[in-house]
């Protein structure tokens, strides 16, 4: 369990892989809460996705610019309530510049990245993500990952498979986590949240939220 007694330095933990400790300042983290907040409401909602074979995901998950389901993205929510989602904001496309920038130390990188859509994910206390690839996009660009609220284990392992090799980091709020590059491909997940570890300036009560920004390669004109 985090304990907060060491300071915390940004880390390489795999080729194109970059953790950034404490990069969100408590004000953006609150003012991203609250746009998460509105996006919730709808036009779709925050929902649990169902999955092809049957199951249900434990994390709750709303979309911006792209609808994510298993395993494509499409403009409209028919597996929701047909609405077209909401747009994904300049500000956030920004945002997300700034963070690749932030990562790789490297400002053409940052201006080069054109993320357009987003998924919000909300963790409660027994919400978990089972090992996975994000590979639904035809653009090869970075995922951008923000952390706001509880700290979590994010497991990052390997572009092969679902096992071994891999590194467990704590992403506590207003981390950055970026992957590209070598590590674009690779698996990763979260198999803990650690309850009631958000400080009160985060303006969340409880659970974790979690933005990754992704660029798809799509254009349905």
């Amino acid at each position: 369990m985090p304990t907060g007694l060491f300071p915390r330095e940004r880390r390489t933990v795999a080729p194109g892989a970059v953790h950034v400790p404490g990069w969100l300042s408590a004000e953006r983290q609150r003012e991203l809460v609250v746009a998460c907040r509105e996006w919730a409401r709808g036009p779709v909602p925050l929902r649990h996705t169902e999955l092809p074979g049957g199951g249900v995901m434990s994390v709750r998950t709303v979309c911006l610019g792209w609808h994510w389901r298993p395993y494509r993205y499409v403009r409209t929510a028919d597996d929701v309530n047909g609405a077209r989602v909401a747009d994904f904001p300049r500000w956030l496309a920004e945002l997300g510049r700034a963070a690749v920038a932030e990562a790789y130390e490297d400002e053409t990188a940052g201006r080069a990245y054109a993320p357009d859509a987003g998924l919000v994910n909300f963790y409660d206390a027994t919400a978990r993500m089972g090992m996975h690839q994000d590979r639904e996009e035809l653009s090869g660009a970075p995922v951008v990952s923000l952390s706001i609220g509880d700290t979590c284990v994010f497991r990052f392992g390997n572009t092969e498979d679902r096992g071994r090799p891999w590194t467990d980091v704590e992403l506590e709020s207003g981390d950055l986590f970026v992957f590209g590059g070598p590590s674009r491909f690779a698996f990763h997940g979260v198999p803990k949240v650690y309850p009631g570890t958000a400080g009160p300036d985060t303006g969340m009560r409880a659970g974790r939220l979690n933005l990754t920004l992704r660029e798809t390669g799509l254009d349905d004109r």
